[in-house]
């Protein structure tokens, strides 16, 4: 399956170092993240086996980062209306909850994929929900 591949050689690392610095920006500016999932999306294509494993990875983080956020705001939505009543307090403490261990996560993933960029691997599994 990988005969062709030539795992040898060196990959420009410039633009997946690029896009996780986008993606850690956004914790100062919230936005900055979907500039580097559109540098992830263009050059994944035409990316080396190693690097397309990144792009991959910070695809998936910012995809799988948004449905968790949506969720969470969702919660919020739904309980703080409700916590005028006591039973919408759970669900404003769950959606926190999401919130701030989706920071975390988001985090871990970034820096353990620069990690690994700066080793010159590929990602060992970037199709993964986890670190």
């Amino acid at each position: 399956m990988t005969e062709g591949l030539d795992y040898g050689t060196t990959e420009d690392r410039t633009m997946p170092a690029v896009a996780y610095g986008l993606y850690l920006l956004a914790f100062a500016t919230g936005v900055t993240a979907i500039i580097g999932l559109i540098i992830a999306y263009a050059q994944r294509d035409g990316a080396g086996p190693r690097m397309r494993t990144h792009y991959t990875f910070l695809i998936r983080t910012f995809w799988i980062g948004i449905a968790w956020c949506v969720i969470g705001a969702l919660l919020f939505v739904v309980g703080v209306p409700l916590s005028f009543v006591l039973i919408g307090l759970p669900l404003v403490f769950v959606g926190w909850a999401i919130f701030a261990l989706l920071g975390v996560w988001y985090a871990i993933r970034c820096v353990v994929g620069v990690i690994y960029l700066s080793r010159g691997e590929a990602y060992p599994r970037p199709y993964t929900w986890l670190a």
